[in-house]
């Protein structure tokens, strides 16, 4: 992995295995200062860091999911991205689909995690609360972060008290999670900097609340052929005014592009 923008800099070697070395050696400590979060002064709002990836004609997935498109260096770069994130936000649909489950402390970096808890923990975004008891977010928490649940008041009772027994559960809108309020909730939480894993819905909610604050995209050498849908899908109610965005930098990896975009504000 090399960058080449802005400037053409030197090799990023390959990381060890993780939980080889605590601090994941050259490659991790220079892919941790180009990912570097700003400082959030105290009161300050949440900064919200997306993470996507997308082949060379636009789709979000391979095979229904996001792995199909990924590779070595994107992901080394997720796990980056993990390490420094106080908190990780993904919507119900995105964890279904990629079968998420709580983060394990082999696959962050220790050394980016000083003075914070071991591993970030997921929060995920469900009005209906339609996750099964034995999900992997909810069965498997023995020994990871707690996983959080955003939801709403419409929620049924019976069920909000079946998942909290296996996950913190937050009230975050009337009858559709308030992007708003749920960042609001996790700010509250001592959860500042977010790291936003999808899916393309979640995204374009955040988006069109004007969350975002910067988006890191791998672009994956496959056409996938136009059956998958983007990253982004907006609200019905967003007038779809566009966003821009600036580029901070560009990685290329074997024919991988992963850059980074800042919001233009």
């Amino acid at each position: 992995m090399r960058q080449i923008f802005p400037a053409a800099g030197p090799e990023i070697g390959p990381a060890p295995p993780a939980g080889a070395r605590r601090d994941g050696g050259p490659a991790v400590t220079a892919l941790a200062a180009l990912y570097a979060y700003p400082d959030i002064a105290a009161g300050a709002a949440p900064w919200l860091r997306a993470s996507m990836v997308a082949s060379v004609d636009g789709a979000a997935s391979l095979g229904g999911r996001s792995g199909g498109l990924s590779g070595d260096a994107d992901r080394l770069v997720f796990s980056v991205l993990r390490s420094l994130a106080d908190v990780i936000l993904v919507g119900a649909g995105t964890a279904r689909a990629e079968k998420y489950r709580p983060v394990r402390g082999s696959e962050v970096w220790a050394a980016l995690r000083d003075g914070r808890a071991p591993v970030p923990p997921i929060a995920v975004v469900t009005g209906k609360l339609d996750l099964s008891d034995d999900a992997p977010l909810l069965a498997g928490t023995t020994g990871t972060a707690r996983t959080i649940v955003l939801t709403t008041e419409a929620a049924p009772a019976a069920r909000r008290a079946a998942v909290a027994r296996h996950a913190d559960m937050i009230v975050a809108g009337r009858d559709a999670v308030s992007p708003t309020a749920a960042v609001a909730a996790l700010a509250a939480r001592g959860y500042r900097r977010v790291l936003v894993e999808g899916g393309p819905g979640l995204l374009g909610q955040i988006t069109a609340a004007g969350l975002l604050d910067e988006i890191c995209v791998t672009v994956s050498p496959v056409l996938e052929g136009g059956h998958a849908g983007r990253i982004l899908a907006a609200p019905q109610a967003w007038p779809g005014a566009a966003t821009g965005l600036s580029l901070v930098h560009v990685l290329e990896d074997h024919g991988f592009l992963l850059s980074r975009y800042l919001r233009i504000r």
